[in-house]
């Protein structure tokens, strides 16, 4: 009941005094209907009870998908961590030390950091923050309405970056990268297949000259072949 009620009053504008994401009650991040899911959860009343930064993280190296809510729209215990993480609002250090070495060793809670850092960092944070992330290639199971699909770290990360819609929770307004950089908040991402593709362009110019079409006739003889025998040539 306790839970319950200290649940309620975060949710409360009236008697909230806590630390506040860009001018508003963190909670109110979610939309009402699904904060309601969550705090009505089982999983919600049962595990995730006078949780702090540290005992969370015990619940979520328990995780094994992300996601938002499925069914009757029941919300996934990942979501429910994401919204106990903006309850418990912890420091800036505790948040890089989830994504960064507790999110080397465990997938899905670098997923909840980096969901946590998407919600309440300033823009360009948030791109400094994440795109180190863009190569972490590990799959990752994601709950869907109707069963599972699998993604990777780095393409959920980069729907964080892009998207205004991520597991059942509406993204504030993020500028583009482009705008960000446009303003110089941002310099220019270095894209890690840099250097790959400029090797592929030099393979290219090597081998450049003329070049003979060879098609394939249907008695298996290239016609660039036949043309030379044709013309005389061994």
């Amino acid at each position: 009941m306790d839970h319950k009620a200290d649940a309620k009053s975060m949710l409360d504008d009236r008697g909230y005094s806590g630390q506040l994401i860009r001018g508003q009650n963190p909670a109110l991040l979610f939309e009402k209907a699904v904060r309601d899911r969550i705090t009505e959860s089982y999983y919600w009343k049962e595990q995730c009870f006078a949780l702090n930064a540290a005992t969370l993280c015990d619940r979520a190296v328990e995780l094994t998908f992300v996601g938002g809510t499925y069914g009757q729209q029941k919300p996934t215990p990942w979501l429910c961590l994401a919204f106990k993480l903006l309850q418990l609002g912890p420091e800036r250090e505790v948040v890089l030390e989830l994504l960064g070495p507790g999110g080397e060793e465990w997938k899905y809670l670098r997923a909840l950091a980096a969901f946590y850092v998407r919600l309440t960092f300033e823009p360009a944070d948030v791109h400094r923050t994440l795109e180190p992330y863009l190569e972490d290639s590990r799959k990752l199971k994601r709950r869907k309405n109707d069963g599972f699909t699998l993604t990777t770290v780095d393409q959920f990360v980069d729907d964080l970056l892009t998207k205004d819609r991520v597991c059942a929770t509406s993204l504030w307004k993020m500028p583009t990268r482009q705008q960000l950089e446009d303003l110089d908040l941002l310099e220019e991402r270095v894209s890690p297949l840099g250097e790959e593709i400029d090797e592929i362009d030099d393979d290219g110019d090597e081998g450049g000259g003329s070049e003979v079409e060879e098609v394939m006739l249907g008695n298996g003889e290239i016609e660039g072949e036949r043309r030379r025998s044709e013309d005389g040539h061994d």
